[in-house]
């Protein structure tokens, strides 16, 4: 197995000659097999160990047993433990889940830390098999069927290749001591299930079926590549990016045979789950939308509209004195006194400035604000209804702000001004309120 691993690394990995690697070592057979085999090869390693504490006094049995391997072959270790349990509670996660989200922060952190290039993981093919019918199980898309990468940012694993069983007949050859998880006889997990009961009845109606299995994920990474080129290409038909936002147009869109799967393509890296909720939204009702932790897609007539979620501002109101003449947060405006107006248009207003009281109030509109429309003699209209003459969007309603005085608005920005402070013949000091860049 060494040479077949030496040249798997010089083929697929000859990077890392000449950089520092950290190796994680839970202290089971597939990580101990991985330290052995790097021994051989000239390249630097540490070991990191992470005792999740999830095992009693097993846990640090495994800790103590890599803390002296290290110590007896002079390799660099570094160790932690974790209350995984009480994260798992806290942040209501599962444990294997916990578990993983505090290892590969602890890991990153190490690596800007100590200076360190990549982490080798002992994830090898009998796991990627039963990550292919975790998924398959689940429901996913291409990505999830193509297998675990071998390389997925400063992550690598050498032993995607190997099987469990040439893993372990190296250990018995070369008399490699290991720890049992004893947590691996258990059928709690998932995991476990289809290791203990389901692989080997593949095995038993295929014995090369990790072979095949590596040959389907090959062609299934094929056609996720070209997949991709696709949906790049449709996406800059259909797609307009403005600022944050991304604007899909539906009429583009209703063109495709396949535009579920462009869709999949375009927002699955934002978290999306309520597949079916967001297909439904091509013909649903406009204003409908569906959220992801930190997305949301939203239907604004022949437009689906992807943002990101509004962070609420912890102070909302925000007052600009009488002696200010500009405001950098959290709009950018600009107020001075002119002798004359020039041409309107929805960036800045002309307001009467004895007609104006001090401090003047920035805030969000509320949905019962009314004030009186510029060139409507005074009628008064709803803002709300403001927003449904204009065709605002949901997502443009919310980045609206109000510029109010004494309570009474004197611009709804950047849309209307108010008819109440506008100039008349009998002005005698003009303010220019301008908006520049928005945050």
């Amino acid at each position: 197995m060494f040479s077949k691993f030496q040249n798997h690394i010089a083929s697929r990995f000859p990077f890392l000659g000449d950089k520092k690697l950290f190796l994680a070592v839970s202290g089971g057979l597939d990580s101990m097999v991985l330290l052995h085999l790097l021994q051989q090869l000239p390249c630097q390693i540490a070991v990191l160990h992470c005792n999740f504490q999830l095992r009693g006094l097993e846990s640090f049995g495994d800790q103590s047993f890599i803390q002296d391997y290290c110590d007896r072959n002079n390799i660099p270790i570094f160790t932690t433990q974790f209350d995984t349990e009480a994260f798992a509670k806290d942040y209501k996660l599962s444990t294997q889940v916990a578990a993983r989200e505090l290892r590969y922060s602890w890991f990153y952190e190490l690596l800007e830390e100590e200076k360190f290039d990549y982490i080798l993981t002992a994830h090898h093919a009998d796991d990627n098999l039963e990550t292919f019918i975790i998924n398959l199980t689940r429901g996913t898309g291409l990505e999830g069927l193509t297998g675990i990468p071998e390389e997925n940012d400063r992550i690598i694993r050498p032993l995607l290749p190997f099987s469990r069983d040439k893993i372990l007949k190296y250990a018995q050859e070369n008399n490699i001591d290991w720890r049992e998880d004893s947590s691996n006889a258990s059928n709690k997990y998932l995991r476990n299930k289809i290791r203990h009961d389901l692989v080997p009845i593949l095995k038993e109606i295929n014995p090369n079926f990790l072979n095949a299995l590596q040959k389907t994920q090959s062609y299934l990474r094929e056609s996720q590549e070209m997949a991709e080129d696709a949906s790049i290409m449709i996406y800059q038909q259909v797609a307009k990016e403005e600022g944050e936002d991304i604007h899909f147009d539906l009429n583009q869109l209703k063109k495709l045979p396949n535009y579920k799967s462009y869709l999949y393509q375009w927002l699955n890296e934002f978290g999306f789950l309520a597949w079916n909720d967001i297909y439904d939204l091509v013909d649903g009702q406009s204003g409908k939308q569906v959220f992801s932790a930190e997305f949301r897609v939203l239907k604004n007539r022949d437009t689906l509209i992807l943002s990101p979620l509004s962070q609420r501002l912890e102070k909302e109101e925000f007052e600009i004195g009488v002696s200010d003449t500009e405001v950098n947060f959290p709009l950018k405006l600009r107020l001075c006194n002119i002798s004359h107006i020039t041409v309107h248009d929805n960036k800045a207003i002309f307001v009467d400035a004895e007609k104006i009281q001090f401090p003047l109030v920035l805030r969000k509109w509320n949905t019962g604000d009314i004030f009186q429309p510029f060139g409507m003699n005074g009628k008064s209209k709803k803002v709300s209804k403001l927003f449904k003459d204009e065709k605002l969007s949901l997502i443009e309603k919310e980045k609206i702000w109000i510029l109010s005085s004494a309570n009474q608005i004197v611009w709804v920005i950047g849309v209307r001004q108010d008819e109440r402070f506008k100039i008349e013949n009998t002005t005698r000091k003009i303010l220019k309120i301008e908006l520049h860049n928005e945050l």
